[in-house]
């Protein structure tokens, strides 16, 4: 093959690559366009009463301190030789 053969399918290849892209993007943007209109006409709206709370639910205040100022492990530990001595 001739230099001149090379250069000429690589840019038909380029071409095509370039070509299938666009075609692509053009795909995804009428789809998403499409999809948008459909999500636009199905949602309703119904006005109604406010928010209610459960029967279930009680109304108490909160504490007002936590219940545990400093964390302690349940179980501790001794450091092995050599650990934590200066």
């Amino acid at each position: 093959m001739k230099t001149s053969q090379l250069t000429s399918h690589g840019n038909r290849a380029k071409v095509l690559s370039a070509i299938i892209g666009v075609s692509a993007v053009a795909t995804m943007a009428a789809l998403s366009l499409a999809g948008s209109d459909e999500q636009a006409e199905s949602g309703t709206l119904v006005s109604g009463p406010g928010m209610t709370l459960g029967e279930t639910t009680t109304r108490t205040a909160p504490p007002s301190a936590p219940e545990t100022s400093i964390a302690t492990p349940p179980v501790t530990a001794t450091p092995p030789d050599g650990y934590g001595t200066s």
